[in-house]
C-alpha cells in the first residue's frame, strides 16, 4: 500500500512532537563543584552535631537529605574501609585501597592521601554515573573529619 505525503508529514509531526516532549538534561539538572563541596561541608556538621552512627546512617539513605540529583555523600574509614554508599550497599566495608578506574586509575589510593596529606581537595577519576548508568568522569571532594573521610562528587556530563 502506497503512503501519500500527507500522512508521511502526520507521522513525522508526530514523531517531531514525541522526541521534542522527551525531557532533555540540563546543566542545572547536575550537581556543581561549589554544591558538592557545600554538601560534604553540611555532611562535616551533621556528622560532629550527631556522632559517626546517626551520621553514617544518614549518609547511605538513598531518600536521605545528602542526596541532591547527581550528588550524594561517600564515607572511607581512615584506612579505606567503605562506611556508607548510598547507592550501592555491597560496597560498605569494602576498602578502596585498591579500587582503580576504567582507564587504571588507583583513585582509591589517592583518594586517602588527599585526606591524610592535605585534610580536603579534589580527585578524578572514571565512575558509572548513578542517574544516568553511564560511564562518566567524576570529580571528588574529600574532606578528612577526625577518623573519617567524607566526599561528594560531581559527574562531567
Amino acid at each position: 500500500m502506497p503512503i501519500n505525503k500527507r500522512s508521511l508529514l502526520s507521522v513525522l509531526a508526530v514523531i517531531l512532537l514525541l522526541v521534542g516532549a522527551a525531557p532533555a538534561a540540563k546543566a542545572d539538572d547536575f550537581g556543581t563543584r561549589d554544591e558538592a563541596r557545600a554538601m560534604v561541608e553540611r555532611a562535616a556538621t551533621f556528622l560532629k552535631a550527631n556522632g559517626k552512627d546517626k551520621a553514617l546512617a544518614e549518609f547511605g539513605n538513598p531518600k536521605g537529605q545528602f542526596i541532591d540529583r547527581d550528588l550524594y555523600i561517600l564515607s572511607y574509614s581512615l584506612d579505606g574501609l567503605r562506611l556508607s554508599h548510598p547507592y550501592n550497599v555491597k560496597l560498605i566495608g569494602k576498602s578502596v585501597t585498591d579500587a582503580i578506574d576504567f582507564d587504571g586509575k588507583p583513585y582509591g589510593q589517592e583518594i586517602l592521601e588527599v585526606a591524610k596529606t592535605k585534610g580536603s581537595g579534589w580527585v578524578d577519576y572514571k565512575f558509572t554515573d548513578p542517574m544516568t548508568k553511564k560511564l562518566a568522569d567524576k570529580s571528588l571532594y574529600v574532606l578528612k573529619v577526625d577518623d573519617i573521610i567524607l566526599g561528594c562528587g560531581i559527574y562531567k556530563h
